[in-house]
């Protein structure tokens, strides 16, 4: 066996068909796509289609919804916090921002916000200034002598204050607030009693 006579097993490689070349070739002409028409075209798709009758994937009902406004945040757990930590790239003195875990390398970028989450184990006094932070997490950061100043409450307070002026300029009563713990469960009744006497 020389290198000059190696070759690939019987088969291994099959040549391309040449087509429209002729009749003679046997593939001239249409090239062996049937006559002229939509299925003979390049680039047509009919995968799914029945006739002109609604196909399938339409009359199937939805599901769920994805809403266009929500935010999307970079999520970072404790235990990435804790590994920049020990390996020097978080100042623990200074005051820790979605631009600061940035510049350690621990998201890419900040996005609409940074949302702290409470999986792995923290050790390190963290004074962080994030979008949101998990209940979990916020536990945790506090247990290890640190703090945590969520932006997303600040915000929300300033935009329930923004309605309060709006309403009151408007002479609107304000609505009924829940006791402390269920702010989500003020009910339907109650709202409409406050309409109406406002009214």
């Amino acid at each position: 066996m020389k290198l000059n006579e190696i070759r690939d097993n019987e088969g291994a490689h099959k040549k391309r068909m040449r087509v429209g070349r002729g009749p003679g070739s046997g593939k001239g002409k249409t090239s062996g796509r049937g006559v002229k028409g939509q299925k003979s075209r390049t680039g047509v798709s009919l995968l799914g289609f029945e006739g002109g009758q609604m196909p399938l994937y339409m009359r199937m009902p939805k599901r769920g919804f994805n809403n266009p406004n929500a935010l999307k945040l970079a999520e970072v757990n404790l235990w990435r916090l804790q590994d920049a930590v020990d390996a020097k790239k978080l100042d623990v003195k200074s005051e820790i921002t979605g631009e600061a875990l940035v510049a350690a390398g621990i998201i890419r970028r900040v996005k609409d916000g940074v949302r702290i989450l409470g999986t792995g184990e923290l050790k390190a006094k963290l004074n962080l200034v994030v979008w949101s932070a998990s209940s979990g997490a916020v536990k945790a950061i506090e247990a290890a002598g640190g703090s945590v100043v969520q932006q997303r409450i600040a915000a929300e307070e300033k935009a329930a204050a923004r309605v309060e002026k709006r309403n009151a300029a408007r002479g609107k009563a304000p609505a009924p607030k829940a006791p402390k713990g269920d702010e989500n469960k003020v009910s339907a009744r109650a709202r409409r009693t406050a309409g109406k006497a406002a009214k």
